[in-house]
């Protein structure tokens, strides 16, 4: 199966926005961020948990979001190692 990619400097940003929109019931994204979270994040007597790494392998990360799975994802950039992680 092919990817459809309309503009390769904006698929990260595509890529999330629509995993959002099929799934806004259960993530929310961190307004100007690549960061993925669950809705009802953060959840009272859990420690939260982030995972994190380049985009490329959708839905590698966000794709764990949810109850039962992780907290938050933080996407990078294609096939980029992810370095730094942000407080959310």
């Amino acid at each position: 199966m092919k990817k459809v990619i309309n503009n390769p400097d904006q698929v990260v940003d595509e890529m999330l926005e629509g995993f959002v929109q099929a799934h806004d019931d259960l993530v929310k994204r961190l307004e100007g961020t690549n960061v993925i979270v669950r809705k009802d994040a953060p959840v009272k007597g859990k420690v939260g948990l982030v995972s994190g790494g380049g985009s490329g392998h959708e839905p590698t990360h966000a794709g764990y979001v949810g109850k039962g799975m992780i907290d938050a994802a933080v996407c990078g950039g294609m096939y980029s190692l992810l370095l730094h992680l942000t407080r959310f």
